[in-house]
């Protein structure tokens, strides 16, 4: 199958550059050079381009006709023999951030990928944004309170945090009462987090460290340094079993921030929706889903 054929395809079935950029995870830069390299290549123009629209010269409408019906052959017939019709294979490339990724989606993979062992899953783990199309991730599991325009998003559920700290800190300390009481504690947060934006309130201040680790924060607090605002997925055990308990009940994260799938909005691969499946289906009865 000839890429750039395949991709002028798309392309105008996507009805713009931008469109069939988002299809094959490239740039709208990079899909012009190659629809100009093969117009080179035919000898012929193939589209018009403007700013606003795209529409097909009568040599490129002539020259789709032809070869549509062909490249949407080819990717049958590619499916059925690679056992891809329908069915999750192939290269998967997931992102998540790291925290949740090591305690609620590593731990899960084993099932999933015994369900569907043609795949070639790819798991990163970082705390920063992927570029979902520039980098061709396939899915990313994101933690915020608006998942970025032309991506579909999937809401696996509301990020629930609330303020906690360590039994031997507010020993040593006091329990907090107020929300103005926190002016006088020990905070932990890594960078960018504060201030926090609460349910009725915000809280200002600096943190205890500097880090650019949530890990760290949450380890800090179990060690008894100050008080954090945690993610319930988190800290749901420790605060089941007493390393932590949670202060001020009355006041959480925004519900505005929830944890998101991101994927392409066209060609996202069959194991896209069977992983959304999988973890929607292992996280059910978790306590912080709740």
């Amino acid at each position: 199958m000839d890429p750039d054929i395949a991709l002028f395809v798309d392309v105008v079935q996507a009805g713009s550059l931008a469109g069939g950029a988002r299809a094959w995870r490239l740039s709208p830069a990079m899909v012009s050079k190659r629809i100009a390299r093969l117009e080179a290549r035919l000898g012929i123009r193939l589209l018009h381009r403007t700013t606003r629209r795209l529409t097909l010269t009568e040599t490129g409408a002539a020259f789709h006709a032809e070869v549509a019906p062909l490249i949407a052959g080819l990717r049958v017939a590619e499916r059925r023999v690679t056992h891809r019709d329908g069915e999750p294979a192939g290269p998967f490339r997931v992102t998540a951030p790291t925290s949740l990724g090591r305690i609620w989606v590593a731990p899960y993979l084993s099932g999933f990928l015994a369900r569907y062992p043609a795949l070639r899953l790819s798991l990163d783990l970082t705390d920063d944004f992927a570029d979902v199309m520039g980098e061709r991730v396939d899915l990313a599991i994101r933690i915020t309170a608006a998942p970025p325009n032309g991506l579909a998003a999937h809401r696996f559920a509301v990020n629930r945090r609330v303020l906690c700290a360590s039994p031997s800190y507010l020993e040593r300390a006091g329990t907090p009462v107020s929300i103005a009481a926190l002016a006088g504690h020990q905070l932990l947060a890594a960078k960018g987090q504060l201030p926090w934006r609460l349910t009725g309130a915000t809280v200002a201040g600096e943190s205890l460290i500097e880090t650019n680790s949530s890990e760290v924060v949450r380890e800090m607090a179990l060690a008894g340094a100050g008080i954090a605002l945690r993610s319930l997925w988190d800290v749901a055990d420790s605060l089941a079993d007493g390393r932590l308990v949670r202060i001020l009940p009355r006041y959480e994260g925004s519900v505005a921030v929830g944890i998101f799938g991101l994927y392409a909005p066209v060609g996202a691969p069959a194991a896209v929706p069977a992983l959304i499946a999988h973890l929607e289906a292992v996280w059910r009865d978790a306590a912080w889903m709740t």
